[in-house]
């Protein structure tokens, strides 16, 4: 059996900021080009000459402000803002590379089926099939509200309504033959009807007729991606993710979501190399261990206390400035709104290391990048990796771009040295490369 190899994915934003709320600030961090078509093929080709199976945009339908009711902090001290909408921003990566799978983030809740698979049907087919979606439900009533709602639905039943609407994504996706297209100029055909055909889709919640007009891509259709962490959401994932964005805090809850995750995969009838799981880290790097900790320090020195707090707050879905003394995650006034990775990391952090919530809040992820030499650094993966805490990572900047740079200078030649992960592509679409390892 060959050995087994890690998969890299990259967490991006089309903002100042992915998840490191201070990184923007670093001197060696580029915010001139954020609007421009040239720092999203710069990225794109630095991830794609290092192999990195893909890279996906975290997005929201809207700008948070739950912190204050305002969202004054967030525009005022650089959170994690859209900018731009990624589904603009993908084809241009398209067009610079030829391997990198290019992910979207999109709302079950928001939109209907046959949008969804249009817009994505198109990139995957454009994009010669290298397209994920990450699927959400949603997690905040300011994006209801823009999407027409007075305030979200509760989980349970934004879940059932996304089982639905992959259903008929998936029923529109597969209403194309892979060799529909003729192309027969001499014969003057250019499609052969009898290989497209209706979804006729109708659920509870969702409707819809197709075809598509979007021939099927060489993958078939795009790859799904999740990174629910609730009961409901962690089920939703065991039926349909192909990989998992996840957040913990030690390797020990790592290797028990894995479990969990491979236990629901089963019920379901999937293999656990159905679907890869990967944790989100961020690494600070040296030319030596204590080069590595003054740069650490340094970065996490540039983070606005207020800022971690809003980006709590939002996480959460309730507003932290109305925290009092002695109150709990349980005493938070959240109705439907909130992510449960948030609450998870923040209880797990009040518990290890003894913090109220407040302190919990503010500190957040700070401190907990993986810091050291590249071969440290490649060391902690390693342990990580074979360990079964985890099929690979996905790796979220300190600064932009210069820790994907740095990264896939230093610490992806190490991790090709020790056999754990690929000096070239096999695949010719994401869902193959995913899958080869």
């Amino acid at each position: 059996m060959p050995p087994r190899r890690m998969h890299l994915v990259a967490y991006l934003k089309t903002g100042p900021t992915a998840m490191h709320v201070g990184g923007w600030r670093h001197p060696e961090s580029t915010l001139g080009d954020i609007l421009r078509p040239s720092r999203y093929e710069h990225i794109a080709r630095v991830l794609e000459e290092a192999c990195f199976d893909a890279c996906f945009f975290a997005d929201l339908f809207g700008l948070y402000d739950v912190h204050g009711g305002s969202y004054d902090a967030y525009l005022r001290r650089g959170g994690q803002i859209s900018f731009l909408d990624p589904t603009v921003v993908l084809p241009v990566m398209a067009a610079a590379t030829r391997h990198l799978g290019l992910g979207a983030t999109l709302s079950t809740t928001f939109h209907t089926a046959y949008h969804l698979a249009r817009w994505l049907g198109s990139l995957d087919a454009m994009s010669g099939g290298r397209v994920a979606w990450n699927v959400v439900t949603s997690a905040t009533d300011l994006e209801a509200q823009n999407a027409g709602m007075d305030e979200l639905p509760p989980k349970d039943l934004r879940y059932d309504r996304a089982d639905e609407v992959l259903e008929a994504c998936f029923a529109l996706w597969e209403g194309w033959d892979p060799d529909a297209m003729v192309l027969d100029k001499k014969a003057g055909i250019l499609a052969d009807p009898s290989k497209v055909r209706y979804a006729n889709y109708a659920g509870r919640w969702v409707k819809a007729r197709g075809p598509l007009s979007i021939p099927r891509s060489p993958q078939g259709r795009p790859v799904i991606m999740q990174a629910g962490s609730s009961d409901r959401g962690r089920e939703f994932a065991a039926r349909w993710a192909e990989a998992i964005f996840t957040t913990q805090r030690s390797v020990e809850d790592m290797r028990a979501f894995r479990e969990d995750i491979h236990g629901r995969m089963q019920r379901h009838g999937r293999a656990p190399e159905d679907c890869v799981i990967l944790p989100g880290i961020q690494i600070v790097l040296g030319e030596t261990d204590s080069i590595a900790r003054e740069r650490a320090e340094y970065l996490n020195g540039l983070i606005d206390p207020e800022l971690s707090l809003a980006a709590s707050s939002s996480g959460l879905g309730a507003d932290l400035t109305k925290l009092t003394e002695g109150k709990t995650l349980a005493d938070l006034d959240q109705g439907n709104q909130g992510m449960q990775g948030t609450a998870d990391m923040m209880a797990q952090a009040m518990k290890a290391e003894g913090l109220s919530l407040k302190e919990a809040a503010v500190k957040r992820g700070k401190g907990r990048e993986i810091v050291g030499t590249p071969e440290m650094v490649a060391d902690r993966l390693e342990a990580m990796f074979t360990g079964g805490a985890c099929d690979g990572f996905v790796l979220a900047p300190t600064m932009f771009p210069g820790m994907f740079e740095q990264f896939c200078r230093a610490v992806v030649p190490e991790l090709q040295r020790r056999g754990l992960f690929r000096t070239q592509y096999h695949g010719r679409t994401l869902r193959e490369n995913l899958r080869a390892a």
